[in-house]
């Protein structure tokens, strides 16, 4: 009986072999772009200082800082996909990272607080081109069983990113001004580029078909719609505003008929019919809630540590450590998990121990022993790599390889939503329990200041220093309000992670029955045919 012949490699030798070096650009231009979605948190009070310290930023100034990234960012992932498989990965990584540069530079040198938002748009419009390209080249850089290592270590680095930003934020601001923060990224980005330019090679759809412009303008305007409405619901803490419904509701129309258009469209930008799929829309609905969990958690946290126990911005972030280290540990060896126990088991369980890190903060107080912290912050990191891993594996092969640009946009930009719903909503939460909370002790403030003073701890404790002994009064209850505010908040985090898994244990696979050679081609995709 003669043995069937092995199957032809689909990726040429000379890129085979540099494929871990290729891997190395690709997570360091990834780095850069996530570690920016973080940073700007540390320097927040720092810019609100007048100048010549920093910009004299207001509150509202210093939310839009933030959220112009955010915006942007998520509003174009999906169209940058779609371009990168049309027009080229590495060109469109090479052009995104250009202006993401561009947009470094200039927001380092911002005269104001409307050129640092307008800078930080421009920094988003980049980094929307370059995030989704990196897991595409990937996809076409590591054969087929190769690739969930692969994705294991870009989720990796996507984890440890979102930890080392406000840790490096924290650093420069200790020894430079508030615009270094930003500059720092210019010669890393011109290390990737000439990097990039050596070593990655480019990839396309090679059937791409005509432009859908129709298609990429709902996208993008039902996106930033959504998007907007999600945050200024965050910023004004209430989401029955006519505005925000308004704007909320027609992001949510705006989509549903890009998803009506694109079902009958004859050359979709975005093939809807790959939702039918259980499997994948499982795992990006899994993707968006934990992305929502985690930046729900660090927007608390983050109070809880500065605001509450007294540490600085360097301290903060470093306590950030445990949670980047269990990802860089986990999220590349998650796949041998997914091996033993299926893609059910893994991600579910890892959501089940999120949501358990998540109720823990409910039962901190002012005094809990900090390494306690740090062993929930550790076993967060845990979960989220047995989550991120699996999810973005099922995705990528879900879908056809030349759609591998669209695919990885598809996953950042339920990440981005995910995450922009989280600060939104959980943000809300905090604030409306905070307010309830202190409302009574306000009454030892002037009438004046009463108000601004509600508005969250560090409003109230900048009241209370401005004020000096007359203040002192309220420090102890703001403290304790915030503690019931953040416990409120984190039980709500806990609903949407088991929320989650709920989700992944209905629709997720079990642990697959062992497949003959050449099967595992038909796996994940059987299910949208």
């Amino acid at each position: 009986m003669t043995t069937p012949a092995a199957p032809a490699p689909r990726i040429p030798e000379a890129v085979h072999r540099r494929r871990w070096a290729i891997l190395g650009v690709l997570m360091l231009s990834l780095l850069i772009v996530v570690l920016d979605n973080s940073i700007l948190n540390v320097a927040i009070k720092t810019i609100s200082t007048p100048a010549p310290t920093g910009l004299g930023a207001t509150q509202s100034e210093l939310e839009w800082a933030i959220n112009a990234y955010t915006l942007v960012f998520a509003g174009l992932l999906f169209t940058a996909g779609l371009i990168g498989d049309r027009v080229g990965r590495k060109k469109v990584l090479l052009g995104g990272l250009v202006v993401f540069g561009i947009g470094s530079a200039l927001a380092a040198e911002s005269g104001s607080p409307g050129q640092l938002i307008a800078f930080r748009a421009l920094m988003a419009l980049g980094a929307a081109f370059v995030m989704p390209a990196t897991l595409a080249v990937l996809m076409n850089v590591f054969e087929r069983e190769e690739q969930p290592k692969a994705i294991g270590i870009w989720a990796g680095g996507v984890g440890l990113a979102i930890a080392i930003g406000p840790i490096t934020g924290g650093v420069l601001l200790d020894h430079f001004w508030w615009g270094s923060v930003f500059l720092i990224n210019v010669p890393i980005v011109l290390l990737a580029l000439a990097l990039m330019v050596w070593l990655v090679p480019d990839s396309r759809d090679p059937r791409p078909g005509r432009l859908d412009p129709v298609g990429v303008v709902l996208s993008v305007v039902g996106l930033v719609l959504l998007v907007y409405g999600i945050i200024k619901g965050g910023e004004l803490a209430d989401f029955t505003d006519p505005q925000v419904l308004a704007t909320i509701g027609a992001g949510v129309l705006i989509l549903a008929a890009f998803v009506v258009f694109e079902k009958r469209s004859d050359h979709p930008s975005l093939d809807v019919s790959y939702f039918k799929n259980k499997v994948f829309s499982a795992a990006m609905a899994a993707i968006a809630l934990v992305f929502f969990a985690l930046m729900g958690v660090t927007f608390f946290s983050v109070f809880y540590t500065q605001s509450v126990r007294g540490y600085s911005p360097l301290q903060s972030g470093l306590l950030m450590l445990p949670l980047a280290a269990a990802q860089m540990i986990f999220a590349p060896r998650a796949r041998l998990v997914v091996d033993r126990f299926g893609h059910k088991a893994t991600t579910g369980g890892g959501l089940v121990l999120l949501a358990g890190m998540l109720a823990a903060f409910a039962g901190f107080e002012a005094d809990t022993p900090i390494w306690v912290l740090e062993v929930v912050f550790f076993l967060m990191g845990t979960g989220m790599a047995h989550v991120m891993t699996p999810t973005s594996v099922v995705i990528m092969q879900a879908l056809p390889r030349e759609k591998a640009g669209s695919a990885s946009a598809l996953s950042n930009t339920f990440r981005q939503v995910g995450g922009a719903l989280g600060i939104a909503v959980l943000g809300s939460v905090l604030s409306t329990a905070y307010r309830n909370g202190i409302e009574g002790s306000l009454s030892l403030l002037p009438a004046g200041l009463r108000d601004a003073a509600g508005e969250s701890i560090e409003s109230t404790l900048g009241v209370a220093a401005k004020l000096g002994p007359r203040g002192k009064g309220v420090v102890g209850p703001a403290n304790d309000a915030f503690l019931h505010a953040m416990h409120v908040t984190a039980l709500c985090g806990t609903v949407v992670a088991l929320l989650g898994a709920l989700v992944v244990f209905l629709f997720l696979p079990g642990k697959p029955p062992a497949r003959k050679e050449g099967e595992e081609e038909q796996q994940l995709v059987a299910a949208a045919e």
